[in-house]
């Protein structure tokens, strides 16, 4: 077995119904532009309020991948 490299990116996901929605748009949107991601970790969850009801949830994640 041979030994691999990570990376480690750091992202904000978004989402205007719920923090899961918001950390698979980031992940989504990660998956287009980065090769073999294999796991995330969530670091940070807060929101927007507008007047007095939610509007959006934010979540910030570190997205780790294996370099070739």
């Amino acid at each position: 077995m041979s030994d691999t490299v990570h990376k480690k990116i750091e992202v904000v996901g978004t989402s205007g119904e719920s923090f899961a929605k918001a950390v698979a748009s980031a992940v989504a949107k990660a998956s287009e532009s980065v090769r073999n991601l294999e796991w995330f970790e969530v670091t940070e969850l807060r929101g927007r309020i507008t007047g007095d009801k939610i509007a959006q949830y934010q979540v910030s994640l570190k997205i780790g991948f294996k370099l070739d």
